[in-house]
């Protein structure tokens, strides 16, 4: 088990991330003590999408490449529409996210990051949620989909939207002092 304030926190990200949903977690995770990084790609900063408009820029830590999965005890993966799209697209953040899975790390999506989920092939047999445009793509995947504003099925996490995330960052702070999650097949 692992105390938040003892805690490391990876947040992946892109380009056109829904501003909220990177930064809040980062904000309200480091108010409670933890470590938290954001990794890119390239290790640029990368800029966010703010409802209806390009948004604020987020500097990186680390590059993707640079990355040690047995440093973290969790991944954050923000939504929006570009940002899970692009990453998805991303052999080497796919892998990173199956990575942390395998590991029996928390994983944490909310929005249009359960896309990555599904790309990583860990949603399968899992109760998640998502923004309800891709409901059916969380269906289609195997998960049990159900409209709540935050689930949990052994240290992985789903949120809706912004909305959600005071619900989000406080199941991902729950499910980090859980500790490891020992993932039978779903």
């Amino acid at each position: 088990m692992t105390d938040i304030t003892n805690a490391k926190i990876l947040i992946l990200a892109t380009n056109g991330f829904e501003q909220s949903e990177l930064e809040k977690p980062l904000n309200d995770l480091r108010d409670r003590g933890a470590t938290v990084h954001v990794a890119t790609p390239d290790g640029n900063e990368i800029k966010g999408w703010d409802e209806d408009d390009w948004g604020n820029t987020v500097p990186a830590d680390l590059a993707l490449r640079d990355v040690n999965v047995d440093d973290y005890q969790g991944i954050v993966l923000p939504g929006g529409q570009i940002n899970p799209d692009l990453l998805r697209a991303n052999e080497d953040a796919v892998a990173l996210i199956r990575k942390f899975h395998d590991s029996g790390k928390t994983v944490a999506a909310i929005c249009h990051a359960p896309w990555l989920l599904i790309e990583a092939g860990i949603i399968k047999g899992r109760k998640a949620t998502s923004f309800s445009s891709i409901a059916t793509d969380v269906k289609n995947a195997g998960a049990h989909y159900e409209d709540s504003e935050v689930v949990a099925d052994q240290g992985i996490v789903t949120s809706r939207s912004p909305e959600d995330l005071d619900a989000f960052v406080a199941k991902i702070v729950e499910e980090i002092e859980e500790g490891k999650h020992d993932r039978k097949a779903a």
